[in-house]
């Protein structure tokens, strides 16, 4: 299956991934699928594999932890810690792959997702800040953005059935 193609990814700085991507929903119902578990489950594989864990702590100081065992075969996962949340509008967490080592305190991968809207579409920008110009080139040739652009797809599909 096809992607869209509909997120554009850019790196605005040496250590920073800026991927944003506009949907045909307003932002409190792309905000809602992006954080409740339960829809969380249903868009964040794409259709690249099913989801196995779903643990969304949401607040401030919580945790979340994404599990997806990926083509059938071998499990993906990440978990971070909510660090800001302004309900319908941003979410920074950090995100931590599982298949590498543990990153130092700081060090963390950073995710800053904000939600705009105007005439009922959401902007969704996702600035990814990593500590380093090395992780940031591992997660952009890690096959992240056909994964994404995928999941973008879906994300947009069910935020509009909702």
């Amino acid at each position: 299956m096809t992607h869209s193609g509909k997120a554009k990814v850019t790196l605005p700085t040496d250590d920073q991934i800026l991927i944003t991507r506009e949907f045909d929903a307003p932002k409190h119902l792309v905000f809602r699928a992006w954080t409740t578990p339960s829809l969380v489950r249903r868009w964040w594989a794409g259709i690249r594999g099913e989801m196995k864990v779903v643990d969304i702590d949401f607040r401030v100081g919580g945790k979340w932890r994404y599990v997806m065992l990926a083509h059938g075969s071998f499990d993906v996962a990440f978990h971070g810690e909510f660090s800001e949340i302004v309900p319908d509008e941003r979410i920074v967490t950090t995100e931590i792959y599982e298949g590498a080592p543990e990153p130092a305190a700081g060090e963390e991968v950073r995710n800053i997702i904000t939600f705009n809207e105007q005439d009922n579409r959401t902007q969704l920008s996702l600035l990814v800040q990593c500590p380093n110009q090395q992780v940031r080139d591992l997660i952009g040739n890690s096959g992240m953005e056909e994964g994404m652009q995928e999941q973008m797809d879906v994300l947009e599909k069910l935020a509009r059935s909702l």
